[in-house]
């Protein structure tokens, strides 16, 4: 899994700037939570057209930890580059309060990722902007996203990238150390992180999903490499379960129409 670090922070630049110049727009909007992912696609970002077309909207709600709002700023003043603070609290709220019976934090999550995707593309009308994504090939993968919230955007830099990866291409870019190893979390509800919520490590989670996807090795050759059968079969029904995420809508083709 290993990265030519340069190599990769050069392509992921040059697709920025070649995806801004087909739109027209000189300029992107990108939401920054203060983890890695985000802040990875804001250096790359800014590098690519320049800190003072980026603006980074910071979106807490009102069980955002502390560190969320610090270390995101940390990346917006490192980089220069312009931001807003639109606290979504009241917003979502709003919705959750008319919702009948108790509301799991799974769904209260699910709001308030769809609220954070409204605030972003409504900046990047106002700014003639592109929206940003910033999710990664281990979430796409896992459906860790949720579907016109987080996974929404104009343009992903990072798509392709599985989790540990971007933690290399973090230290190549000089992110702040607290950023590379604060425990990643979506910052949905007080205390919730990504590895325990999905019960799985990134680090053991991209070994296999590296080697069933970038070297092809079959399920037997998977379960020699060390891998347990029940978590491979857990792994695969996540993959299969959420196929949905990763395609656009399926359109049916009426034959009857003609």
């Amino acid at each position: 899994m290993k990265l030519n670090q340069q190599k990769t922070v050069n392509e992921l630049i040059g697709f920025i700037k070649s995806e801004l110049a087909n739109t027209g727009m000189k300029k992107a909007v990108i939401g920054l939570s203060g983890g890695i992912d985000s802040a990875v696609s804001a250096y790359l970002t800014a590098k690519a057209i320049g800190s003072e077309n980026l603006l980074g909207i910071l979106m807490p709600y009102k069980t955002s930890s502390e560190s969320s709002i610090t270390d995101a700023l940390s990346v917006v003043n490192i980089l220069g580059i312009r931001h807003k603070i639109f606290e979504i609290t009241g917003m979502a709220d709003a919705y959750i309060e008319k919702l009948d019976g108790s509301v799991s934090g799974l769904r209260k999550g699910n709001v308030m990722a769809r609220c954070r995707m409204i605030v972003l593309f409504d900046h990047s009308a106002a700014e003639n902007a592109i929206v940003i994504g910033t999710g990664n090939k281990t979430e796409a993968l896992l459906g860790y996203t949720t579907l016109y919230g987080d996974s929404a955007c104009g343009i992903n830099p990072v798509g392709d990238l599985y989790k540990t990866q971007l933690r290399e291409i973090a230290k190549y870019l000089n992110v702040p150390e607290s950023i590379i190893t604060k425990n990643p979390s979506a910052d949905l509800w007080e205390g919730q992180t990504d590895e325990g919520e999905m019960g799985i490590t990134y680090e053991l989670v991209d070994k296999y999903l590296f080697a069933r996807f970038e070297e092809n090795k079959t399920e037997d050759e998977l379960l020699k490499s060390g891998f347990e059968d029940s978590f491979i079969k857990r792994v695969n029904g996540l993959i299969i379960k959420n196929e949905f995420k990763r395609k656009h809508p399926p359109i049916a083709i009426v034959q009857g129409k003609f």
